[in-house]
């Protein structure tokens, strides 16, 4: 069995060489290989079971010498219990994966695809995200170029609009182009950590209520889903009117009972439910209706995080990002001018030659 200090010792080799055969071949499973190694590798440095901790003080203590025979004798156990197991060393296994990678039918195989507006990973290719950000309701319209430069400022995003499913449904498209186009430009990072310190940062600032573009519908859903109101204080429908009709349309909600009306005819709705059970107003339909509210609430999360890790990951493309909207603006300004000279090139036609034309065509 293998202790940790060598368990170490190989996964340092193991990232090494992995390293190696990466800078040849961009490959989706090299890549999941070198970040499992490496998370691997830092849990045993974390040495959160002090397992390693104790480990050292083995070997370094007094009784080295003995601790160092205990060991040599499980090695000659081990060797004696699998006389036939053959050790393959990693040099080894990386060789064969070398001459695989520099196959060259193989490697046109493996070969990373890029579309021609990504230009080799130069720049970003959202035509197919912006056209659905085009679909979702109530938001802002732009040109491509535009959405470039705001397409991870979800603040400017009406509330109203991130509860549409269609919005959602662009939230997933733009996150997993994001992913796959990092995964093909940047094999090297890990996702899943940075994606685990956002979602640290945003649960954190999901319970403060100071997520941006969020701290609002965050309020917003709770009167949505309503606040009940203890009704023994009042005696009357006419006390319940000083508290105003947001807070009387929240009571009402929160009993599943009609919100409209005027201010006077929600409080007397509203104290009309006095001293009455729960039973009696329908639990199985506020049941129901809570429960609706939990999973409204849920998805609203779950799209602020989305939005959070996009923005990470835009972060991270911060020079594609830049670099794909000079892109875009040169090619319009290259088209438009070479418009303006075909317009100019073409030469002018004069009433008597248009007409000796006209004649022409006539008497033929």
């Amino acid at each position: 069995m293998d202790t940790i200090l060598e368990t170490q010792r190989r996964l340092h080799e193991e990232r090494d060489r992995l390293i190696d055969s990466m800078t040849k071949e961009f490959l989706h499973e090299r890549k999941s290989r070198y970040n499992a190694t490496t998370r691997k590798l830092r849990s045993l440095y974390e040495d959160e079971d002090k397992n390693r901790e104790k480990e050292l003080r083995a070997i370094a203590g007094p009784n080295e010498f003995a601790e160092f025979y205990s060991r040599f004798k499980s090695l000659k156990d081990a060797h004696r219990r699998n006389p036939d197991e053959i050790a393959v060393p990693l040099s080894l296994e990386f060789q064969k994966m070398n001459e695989a990678i520099e196959d060259i039918e193989m490697a046109e195989k493996d070969m990373v695809e890029f579309t021609d507006e990504e230009s080799y990973g130069r720049f970003l290719d959202m035509h197919t995200i912006f056209d659905k950000y085009l679909n979702v309701k109530g938001v802002k319209k732009m040109d491509y170029i535009t959405f470039l430069a705001h397409f991870d400022k979800f603040a400017e995003i009406p509330t109203a609009s991130k509860k549409s499913g269609s919005y959602r449904e662009y939230l997933s498209a733009l996150k997993e182009y994001l992913m796959d186009f990092i995964g093909r430009t940047r094999p090297l990072l890990d996702l899943e950590e940075e994606f685990s310190k956002v979602n640290t940062d945003f649960e954190k600032k999901w319970e403060e209520g100071s997520v941006p573009g969020w701290s609002r519908e965050q309020h917003g859903a709770l009167m949505h889903s309503g606040a009940f109101l203890d009704l023994s204080s009042f005696e009357s429908a006419a006390d319940l009117e000083p508290l105003g009709l947001d807070r009387l349309k929240s009571a009402l909600i929160a009993l599943g009972l009609k919100c409209g009306g005027t201010l006077k005819e929600r409080a007397e709705r509203l104290f009309a439910t006095k001293g009455h059970k729960l039973s009696d107003l329908e639990l199985s339909v506020l049941a129901k209706k809570k429960d609706a509210d939990l999973k409204e609430r849920m998805k609203l999360r779950e799209a602020a995080r989305n939005e959070a890790h996009i923005q990470r990951m835009a972060a991270i493309l911060s020079e594609e990002k830049e670099a794909t909207r000079e892109n875009v603006e040169r090619k319009q300004a290259r088209g438009a001018s070479e418009n303006v000279e075909e317009e100019e090139g073409e030469p002018e036609i004069s009433d008597d030659e248009e007409e000796t034309s006209q004649r022409s065509i006539r008497e033929r």
